[in-house]
């Protein structure tokens, strides 16, 4: 079993600040982009958004069961 130490803390809280500043950029830059095409209509982006999202979930697998996971 791995010891659970200051550099195992010390990684793992690198990892979640990356994977937390990745998420905002992406958030922020799709931000720009509902303000630029769509004149910042959060209804319609949203709706993609869900469109889009179930989509990256559904085809690699080719079915929802990703979502009983939630």
């Amino acid at each position: 079993m791995k010891k659970l130490g200051l550099e195992y803390f010390t990684k793992s809280i690198v990892v979640a600040v990356g994977l937390i500043l990745v998420w905002r950029g992406v958030w922020v830059a799709l931000d720009i982009v509902d303000k630029w095409l769509f004149g910042g209509n959060h209804i319609v982006t949203a709706i993609i958004g869900i469109v889009v999202g179930l989509a990256f979930i559904y085809f690699p697998e080719k079915n929802l069961k990703t979502l009983e996971r939630l």
